[in-house]
């Protein structure tokens, strides 16, 4: 029996699957490297049913969706889904899924590792370490432990940062659109903030952990910031565009906050003249929330069993509805 065809880039490629995780996929599927359906689409384009997006390609525009009229689901790898248009992949009788859940261990330990390695000067202190000299006096870090984190976005995401940042004894603040119960709360020491401006207030480390939406693009501005510890620092593990970018390196270079933590920004990879990577009170990384190996394994298996499932006609487990 032939196997179902599904687009997706050349894994192995820029911004492919890894290669070694493409067996997952051909266990089930065809693979149709999106590079060679662009040179012969005609060949394909009745047979291929799924699309894999990695890394947000391939674009899945009216244009894509219209060449391939046997489509029955479009699969995003990782969480956010804001570089697809959810509305017209729906309005051609497509699905959509992502891969949550399989993504927040990894998520939650770079947000820590963020924070920590900002708080400590870890980039610093290596620097020092690669070119012999005494470590000056000045070289001091902040206390981790005992300070106060606040979390904007206590999903599964958020809730797992607070389950680590209870091991180094932190009083942890969260605002989120929905207050969790009170044995949640209770079990990670979480104290609900229903404003944002209290809990923005209040801690020494602002982790956003906020899926990207209408709501909160540009959710912290310069008001934000401003409403922040003059020796605070925001950790960005969400999306670039929770954050106004320019407002961001405004307040760092004056002073207004302390430092900067981001595993995201917009656009990615930033420019190279750009201002925030001028500046030595910011750490940047680059979007690596779920790269880890068992991460994006899982991440794949995932992805392969939402297509399955569209394919069959099953319900899709991680559905994503306009």
């Amino acid at each position: 029996m032939e196997k179902p065809y599904v687009l997706a880039s050349k894994p192995g490629g820029r911004d492919g699957i890894f290669e070694e995780f493409a067996a997952i996929i051909e266990k089930h599927f065809t693979i149709v490297c999106n590079e060679e359906f662009v040179k012969s689409n005609k060949q394909f384009a009745d047979k291929i049913e799924a699309v894999f997006v990695w890394s947000c390609l391939p674009n899945t525009d009216r244009g894509l969706l219209q060449s391939l009229p046997n489509l029955k689901v479009v699969v995003n790898g990782g969480v956010g889904v804001d570089h697809l248009d959810i509305p017209l992949i729906s309005s051609f009788g497509v699905k959509v899924a992502n891969t949550p859940n399989v993504v927040d261990n990894a998520t939650a330990d770079l947000g820590m590792t963020l924070l920590l390695a900002s708080a400590r000067r870890l980039v610093d202190g290596y620097k020092i370490a690669m070119a012999p000299s005494h470590v000056p006096q000045s070289f001091m870090g902040c206390e981790v432990s005992g300070a106060t984190l606040g979390i904007v976005g206590m999903g599964r995401i958020g809730y797992k940062i607070a389950q680590r940042a209870r091991g180094f004894d932190m009083k942890v603040l969260y605002h989120n659109r929905n207050r969790r119960t009170e044995e949640e709360e209770n079990t990670v020491g979480a104290q609900y903030c229903e404003k944002i401006d209290d809990l923005l207030r209040e801690s020494d480390f602002v982790m956003l952990a906020v899926n990207l939406s209408p709501q909160t693009h540009k959710l912290i501005g310069k008001r934000e910031l401003n409403l922040m510890k003059p020796t605070g620092t925001l950790v960005n593990i969400s999306r670039g565009l929770v954050v106004d970018q320019d407002a961001l390196v405004e307040a760092l270079q004056k002073g207004v906050i302390h430092a900067a933590a981001l595993d995201v920004t917009y656009p990615e990879p930033l420019p190279r003249d750009h201002p925030l990577l001028k500046l030595q009170n910011v750490l940047i990384l680059p979007h690596i929330g779920t790269s880890t190996y068992q991460t994006t394994q899982n991440m794949v298996e995932r992805m392969v069993t939402n297509a399955l499932a569209a394919l069959s006609g099953s319900p899709v487990p991680d559905e994503v509805k306009p």
